[in-house]
């Protein structure tokens, strides 16, 4: 029989409107931090990284706590970020507005910071409309001013319901949600496409657990399915071009124009070697199979990004040419951290020390410790970003070549960083400098001894970056 089509049933309504924006937060303090500028900096040489310290081990436990899984097979990258101008941009570090959230949230202490009460929140700032979405329910605002655009309430799903992505494209926003299928006992994923201007349900596709929209516009969505990856027309559904993945799910990347899936006989959940990468154009769909130089990639599918796909094993890093397969570089003992779309650069994590390199030649193009203290998520135009947890937390920027931070927020009390491994959601998307961070700015009573108590003011704060 064919599965419970959500599809065929599901009505979409809005919900109420959130809370009043809450006052804006206070102006920041001037706070500069002069970091060690140690000797290991001036030589191009790698031999500066360490093993992996606390620090990044909380970052890694903080991603695994967020997602809810252990492996995400989805990483999409590539894509520049665009200046922000106009009188409403501010200064990177700059708190561009403040939305209050609605529903039962908490403030966990240490990486945790302001979370829903009950599962997880997904956030995307896309080119136009910065999206959030938690539970069943899809709430958008203009990304420059914070002005609420829409909510809605993804009906027509059966009870345990939940959605586990929200990205936001510049025309429509995707919110992948999971519910539970009786027939089979499992679970499936649906990937709802909505639109950006009113939040209108255009259609519904099924999608893998792990997989969802990896491109989207006006006209077409391009899933990422258990066995295949396609193309759909948004206003019909039906199906523009289709590629075939295999008989279980594979993992992949996306960069610029291209889809990178694995062809691994247990595909990403299982121990086989990658023994080739489909390269598939997502506008037109042509396929082309890149065969590894010595029968099969050193690793798991760790990135792609400006002409070289990265793969990762416990001795370090290797990379490959995305238009042929071959051998790049390889740096032993590194783990591959994130990519700065501006520069561009890869970059590469042991211990306290990050390193960027050059994608095609391994090359270090910068390079800094960043104390053991302190939370960094990602890095744009050489600028990383981290956090301070806790009651008095804030967000700062860390210029990597000068060694010192050059931008700090206000206080923001509980701060929370949304990842999404696919890299088109999470804080801070790759279509624009603004970053999505919840806060608590009042807390309540903890119900019982030893939990996170209650956040009776959960807000949305975007920040120029």
């Amino acid at each position: 029989m064919a599965r419970w089509s959500p599809a065929r049933t599901r009505r979409v309504r809005p919900v109420g409107r959130p809370r009043p924006s809450p006052a804006r937060l206070g102006r920041p303090s001037p706070v500069w931090l002069r970091l060690p500028s140690p000797a290991w900096l001036r030589p191009p040489a790698l031999a500066w990284l360490r093993r992996p310290s606390p620090s990044w081990v909380r970052r890694a436990l903080l991603a695994a706590v967020l997602i809810g899984a252990a492996v995400i097979p989805g990483y999409v990258s590539g894509t520049g970020s665009r200046a922000c101008t106009g009188p409403r941009c501010g200064p990177a570090g700059t708190i561009r507005w403040v939305r209050a959230l609605s529903g039962s949230w908490i403030a966990g202490g240490g990486v945790i910071g302001t979370v829903p009460a009950v599962g997880q929140a997904y956030v995307s700032p896309g080119p136009q409309v910065a999206a959030i979405g938690y539970g069943t329910n899809v709430y958008a605002f203009d990304v420059r001013t914070g002005r609420r655009l829409w909510a809605t309430a993804l009906a027509g799903f059966p009870a345990g319901a939940a959605i586990v992505s929200v990205r936001s494209w510049a025309s429509v926003v995707t919110a992948g949600v999971t519910f539970p299928e009786t027939r089979s006992g499992g679970s499936a994923r649906d990937e709802v496409v909505l639109s950006g201007a009113t939040g209108q349900e255009i259609h519904a596709f099924p999608a893998a657990g792990y997989g969802g929209a990896v491109s989207a516009d006006a006209e077409h969505t391009v899933i990422v399915g258990n066995s295949a990856v396609t193309s759909y027309d948004n206003g019909s559904g039906r199906v523009a071009w289709s590629r075939s993945t295999g008989r279980v799910p594979q993992a992949w990347r996306t960069d610029g124009r291209y889809l990178y899936v694995t062809v691994s006989a247990g595909g990403y959940l299982g121990s086989a070697p990658v023994t080739a990468l489909r390269r598939i154009n997502l506008k037109t769909g042509d396929e082309r199979m890149l065969q590894p130089p010595d029968g099969s990639f050193r690793g798991t599918l760790s990135e792609a990004f400006d002409g070289a796909v990265l793969f990762s094993d416990p001795g370090g890093v290797t990379a490959y040419s995305e238009s042929t397969g071959q051998l790049l570089w390889r740096h032993k003992g590194v783990v591959p951290e994130s990519e700065d779309p501006v520069r561009p650069a890869v970059y590469v994590t042991s211990g306290t020390g990050l390193a960027g390199l050059n994608p095609l030649t391994g090359v270090r193009i910068l390079g800094a410790t960043i104390p053991d203290s302190s939370g960094v998520y990602g890095v744009r135009n050489g600028v990383a970003l981290g956090l301070d947890q806790g009651s008095g937390g804030d967000a700062w920027g860390y210029n990597i070549g000068e060694r010192h931070v050059i931008w700090t927020t206000p206080s923001l009390p509980w701060p929370h960083y949304f990842v999404d491994l696919s890299g088109i959601g999470g804080s801070a998307g790759p279509y624009n400098p603004t970053i999505l961070l919840a806060a608590c700015a009042r807390v309540g009573a903890a119900a019982k001894q030893g939990l996170a108590p209650s956040c009776l003011k959960p807000e949305l704060v975007a920040i120029n970056r």
